[in-house]
């Protein structure tokens, strides 16, 4: 399972949003890399791509600023282990959520 992840801040650090993207494929067993990270206008880009592609958006201002410090293609650091952790559980159980049938 390859699971393409966004993650979004909208509370200001500065005047601009910032977003965040990883890409995390658990059977590869290596940690989630940065795929995107953008301010301002890249930043409402990475937001509208991932909406438009129906990918859980979560929104963690000190995350997501760690992450746009990094650059892409990196692998996350192992300080971010247990936050990206909580961040991935949050995403699988959306995604558990949207493919039981309805009722």
């Amino acid at each position: 399972m390859n699971a393409n992840r966004f993650y979004d801040s909208r509370r200001k650090v500065s005047d601009r949003p910032t977003a965040a993207a990883l890409n995390y494929d658990p059977a590869k067993h290596e940690p989630p890399e940065i795929v995107a990270t953008g301010r301002g206008l890249i930043a409402e880009e990475i937001v509208r791509i991932a909406r438009a592609n129906n990918v859980p958006l979560h929104q963690d201002p000190g995350l997501v600023e760690a992450l746009a410090r990094l650059e892409i293609g990196s692998v996350i650091p192992r300080e971010l282990y247990a936050v990206v952790a909580e961040v991935l559980a949050f995403v699988y159980a959306v995604d558990a959520e949207a493919a039981r049938p309805a009722r």
